[in-house]
């Protein structure tokens, strides 16, 4: 996975129609185990934006292979990603490669 000089990573995903109004929910009021997951992870300055049934989300990361590591491994982590993986088109397992394709960043202001 590409680490760009910025440590940001950012992806997005459709989210089907059908689960939209669960899946803003489940993010509106996130397990306390997921956050402190994440934390545990690495992953700071998280953000998840919407327009329609897409989302854009960017967080902050040293090592991202090391923080997907610590989420695929993680009990909670993987029951939030059973209910939130049938939302999503697409496939996010975190034993994958490459479980999120990147986006380039290609603008970065200080």
């Amino acid at each position: 996975m590409r680490k760009n000089g910025s440590n940001k990573f950012a992806w997005t995903w459709t989210i089907k129609e059908e689960f939209l109004e669960e899946y803003v929910a489940l993010h509106l009021e996130p397990w306390p185990e997921i956050m402190a997951e994440h934390s545990r992870a690495g992953i700071r300055n998280y953000s998840i934006f919407q327009n329609g049934n897409r989302f854009f989300y960017c967080f902050e990361c040293d090592d991202v292979e090391g923080a997907f590591k610590t989420i695929a491994e993680s009990e909670a982590c993987n029951r939030w990603n059973a209910i939130t993986s049938k939302m999503v088109e697409g496939s996010f397992d975190f034993n994958e490669a490459e479980p999120i394709k990147p986006m380039r960043e290609v603008f970065y202001l200080k």
